[in-house]
C-alpha cells in the first residue's frame, strides 16, 4: 500500500526539490534519520522536535 504524504510533507518536499537538496541532506542538517522525516512527511509522526529547524533550513513557513 502506498503511503500518502500531508500537504505539510508535500510543502517540504516541494521546497526541497526546488533547492535541489534530498531527504537524506534535510535530515543530516536537523539531526534525525532520513527515516525518521519520511514518517514526518507521511504523518506518523508529528516532527514538532524539528519544525523550527525545517523551516529556517527551507525557508519557508510550515504553518498551516
Amino acid at each position: 500500500m502506498r503511503r500518502e504524504m500531508t500537504p505539510m510533507g508535500k510543502k517540504i518536499s516541494k521546497r526541497l526539490i526546488d533547492l535541489g537538496m534530498t531527504q537524506r541532506e534535510l535530515a543530516v542538517r536537523i539531526g534525525a534519520t532520513p527515516q525518521y522525516l519520511q514518517k514526518i512527511l507521511h504523518g506518523e509522526r508529528s516532527g514538532k522536535k524539528y519544525l523550527a529547524s525545517i523551516e529556517e533550513i527551507l525557508e519557508i513557513s510550515l504553518i498551516v
